[in-house]
């Protein structure tokens, strides 16, 4: 699915996962909102990101993480979403909720892709 002549960067993979997600996540009626929302750190801390912003057509706001890997080692591309990464992806969530003049409701999913194979947990994680 992520073929090349040569070998490819990990931030070509990543856009290239992302650009997949999205299209299915289109397919299943959900708008897009914003693409790798970005919250800038500090000198000392890194800032969090969302990848991909959707919204159900119910208004239900969805921040999507994105993660791709080759095979299921080291439990495989949703395992990767660690706790600390959780942390980020909340953390700029918060912070684009603050744009807004009403709070809709939220939930937090990920698109892993594994293998060729593209799997979405919806509500994968909170923001407890």
């Amino acid at each position: 699915m992520f073929k090349a002549a040569g070998p490819i960067s990990s931030k070509s993979t990543g856009d290239q996962a992302e650009a997949l997600a999205l299209q299915y996540l289109q397919r299943q009626g959900l708008a897009l909102v914003c693409r790798n929302y970005r919250l800038a750190g500090g000198p000392r801390a890194r800032g969090g990101e969302v990848d991909l912003i959707m919204r159900e057509p119910s208004g239900t706001l969805v921040f999507v993480e994105v993660r791709s890997r080759a095979s299921a080692d080291r439990g495989g591309a949703s395992a990767s979403v660690t706790t600390r990464k959780q942390r980020r992806i909340v953390l700029a969530a918060r912070h684009y909720l603050l744009r807004l003049r009403e709070l809709p409701p939220c939930r937090f999913d990920v698109v892993a892709i594994e293998a060729g194979r593209l799997q979405w947990l919806k509500a994968a994680f909170d923001a407890g």
